[in-house]
């Protein structure tokens, strides 16, 4: 489940102010499912969204969730599945892998903490950490206690300055992916997870043709925020495009006045319109973006390079077109998946925090 499916949820259950509960794989080994860092949330009722296994684990997951619901004290639930000991468990998963899962409480009272201030990092458009307090032998009471870093600040929830500082230099220190650190303090040998925190990408589709509506409905589906951009209202106001969360018409050459161009993950220029293409491929090589992806033949791609000039350099390396991976693509559904396919292989991961703690 993607994470903006995720969010969504969440901002539904926060509504009706349900008590929830946050699950968060926090070690792994052997195959699993999922990865350290991967979470998911519960509700009283025992409905969940997004899955730490193929579903097989979920229930009962659900009502180690309840009694931390019930009682606020951060849980550790471990599921080893490796060999003979899956059959042991009683589920017969047959993953052959091990997970340990943490369930704390999210609730009205605590504003839904932490999962509040992380929505608040993946929902914008800076990169960031969080550190999770999972293992605290002289206080634990303490577990579950979390900070969330961006380049901008950091935020304690829960922790006393000494060891926010202490989990914050765990943040900041430079990790790839979400793993489990060991830290003195105080006299004692905690344990904090340090996971990475990626904004939900976005997709700007500049061309509202036929042939976006299943490229702005498949980007939805995988988790991608849309924006749609045309100069044509007619083509905007066509049925299909509910997907996208942001519609602009606007002439090609106000784009970037109009939209924040640096905040997207990836862009499809497909106006099918050479004049219009051009204009938006001169204010996209001004653009931090990592992937551009422009319809139609080699061909017209050389011709609007070189009616760019010296611009051109710029989109070296970043510009796709035709866009897409050679998959055989022949309708506008199997192109869509191509283009997305391509964005997925070649986009690099949301940038990396570069920030310190003093």
């Amino acid at each position: 489940m993607s994470s903006k499916a995720l969010l969504q949820r969440f901002a539904a259950w926060r509504s009706t102010q349900q008590t929830l509960a946050l699950a968060t794989v926090i070690e792994t080994a052997g195959s699993t499912y999922s990865k350290a860092g991967h979470r998911i949330l519960i509700s009283e009722s025992g409905d969940y969204q997004g899955l730490v296994s193929g579903g097989c684990l979920e229930g009962d997951l659900a009502a180690h969730a309840r009694q931390v619901m019930a009682t606020g004290i951060a849980a550790c639930v471990t599921y080893d599945m490796r060999g003979e000991a899956d059959e042991l468990f009683g589920l017969g998963v047959g993953c052959n892998g091990l997970l340990r899962i943490l369930l704390q409480r999210l609730s009205p009272a605590d504003d839904y903490q932490p999962f509040a201030a992380i929505s608040d990092v993946l929902l914008g458009t800076e990169a960031g950490r969080w550190g999770l307090l999972v293992d605290c032998p002289a206080e634990p009471a303490l577990v579950g206690r979390s900070l969330v870093l961006t380049a901008t600040g950091m935020r304690h929830i829960g922790l006393d300055p000494d060891l926010g500082t202490a989990i914050g230099k765990l943040c900041s220190a430079e990790h790839s992916a979400a793993a489990l650190h060991r830290f003195a303090h105080a006299g004692q040998m905690l344990q904090a997870l340090v996971a990475p925190l990626h904004p939900v990408p976005r997709l700007l589709v500049l061309g509202a043709g036929l042939d976006a509506i299943p490229l702005v409905t498949l980007a939805d589906t995988l988790g991608w925020r849309v924006s749609l951009a045309d100069h044509r209202p007619a083509y905007l106001a066509r049925e299909g495009f509910g997907a996208a969360e942001q519609t602009l018409c606007a002439p090609a050459a106000e784009l970037g006045q109009r939209l924040p161009l640096a905040s997207y993950s990836a862009v499809v220029v497909m106006s099918h319109h050479l004049a219009t293409d051009r204009v938006y491929l001169q204010q996209l090589a001004a653009a931090p973006i990592p992937y551009i992806g422009l319809l139609g033949p080699q061909a017209r791609r050389e011709r609007l390079l070189q009616d760019l000039g010296a611009g051109a350099r710029s989109l070296h390396g970043r510009l796709h077109g035709p866009a897409g991976l050679d998959i055989g693509a022949d309708s506008p559904e199997s192109i869509a998946l191509s283009i997305l396919a391509q964005i997925q292989a070649v986009s690099p991961p949301a940038a990396e925090l570069r920030s310190t703690v003093a």
